[in-house]
């Protein structure tokens, strides 16, 4: 812990931690809980509490090791701080609350102007102001390029950085978000799609006897969640605004299951008739890809049995749920509670469909 450059906290700090709730989602801002030990006579309430040592603004940086690798769950700011004095002893914590280092994109508004400059170009310019946190951006190039006319029309934010950056990264079915790690000190800012591709994370297992990993897994198919989005754009010769075709997704969402969800909505894109047709292309393509993922799943954890630690916003495989839900899976979202002896893990899945793609699932 520390103001902006972090060090290890004392022995008195980490006797006193109860407990650790770190909560991390894809496309959403990572928060946390930490809750100490008040006893009477310790460090924490005789000098530290008071000193500032956990005033907000504090940055926390959380490392937990598994099997001897160590990994980096949370680099953050405090918030916010709370005494529960009690009669009972050993029942007065200390608990404060937290939110990851994009907080700091989320504390001043501002107006600026970007002419000439795409949604990346944009968003890539923003993040070079956070290098001192150690936060390194890593920007993807939009799917359906929007050539800057300055001529015609220029960019302007108006709001805190964190806001115009999400705006763009859901004008663009992008998401924004900081990775801790892989060392202490270091964040990566990621805005691009949603990693869909690449190596999965151990499988886990349910049903499986001996072998199972996971407890429970609950899966739904929500059969509205999937929109079909409709659009259209002005032409400025014929004065006629013709509807735009369906995008395909896959650029974006590589399709898991076999078997995709149809969409049984329609939805009215507003205001796309004075977009231009790239920017009204990419509106659609964002619509159509966020709205995708019919099937969900959840489920908790045991690290100490599973023997991993389940990441959110990559991918990971689910075996023994039955032809329809076995399968790969996006990790939707993830909840660390650490305790002394125990480390569960909460976590969501997410699919566009059901089936398998493939017949095998990496253990």
């Amino acid at each position: 812990m520390g103001p902006k450059l972090v060090r290890p906290v004392p022995y008195e700090v980490s006797e006193a931690l109860l407990s650790a709730q770190i909560t991390s989602t894809a496309g959403e801002r990572s928060g946390f809980q930490l809750a100490f030990d008040l006893t009477k006579r310790g460090a924490i309430i005789r000098q530290l509490l008071p000193d500032g040592y956990f005033d907000p603004r504090t940055r926390v940086i959380v490392t937990a090791s598994v099997r001897g690798t160590p990994r980096v769950l949370l680099d953050g700011l405090i918030v916010r701080q709370e005494v529960g004095a009690s009669n009972q002893p050993g029942q007065t914590t200390l608990t404060v609350t937290g939110e990851d280092l994009s907080l700091l994109m989320d504390l001043e508004e501002r107006t600026e102007r970007y002419p000439n400059l795409a949604p990346s170009a944009r968003a890539a310019r923003i993040l070079r102001g956070y290098e001192d946190y150690g936060i390194q951006p890593y920007v993807v190039r939009e799917q359906i390029e929007q050539p800057p006319r300055a001529q015609l029309r220029v960019e302007y934010q108006t709001g805190t950085d964190l806001a115009y950056l999400n705006e763009l990264a859901q004008a663009n079915g992008y998401v924004f978000y900081l990775e801790p790690g892989p060392a202490p000190g270091y964040s990566t800012a990621y805005f691009g799609p949603q990693k869909r591709v690449g190596q999965r994370q151990h499988a886990l297992n349910v049903n499986m006897d001996v072998n199972s990993t996971v407890d429970q897994l609950t899966f739904a198919y929500d059969g509205t969640a999937r929109e079909e989005p409709q659009a259209r754009v002005l032409d400025p010769v014929t004065r006629r605004a013709p509807l735009l075709p369906q995008p395909d997704i896959s650029p974006l969402r590589p399709p898991l299951g076999r078997r995709a969800s149809p969409a049984l909505k329609r939805r009215k894109l507003t205001g796309t008739a004075k977009f231009s047709p790239e920017q009204a292309r990419a509106e659609t393509l964002a619509r159509a890809a966020t709205s995708a993922d019919a099937v969900s799943g959840s489920g908790q954890l045991d690290v100490n049995r599973h023997g991993y630690i389940l990441r959110p916003r990559e991918l990971v495989g689910v075996r023994g749920a039955g032809l329809t839900y076995d399968g790969d899976y996006y990790v939707t979202s993830v909840t660390h509670n650490l305790r002394p002896g125990s480390y569960q893990q909460n976590f969501t899945l997410s699919r566009e469909g059901l089936v398998a793609l493939s017949d095998t699932v990496r253990p």
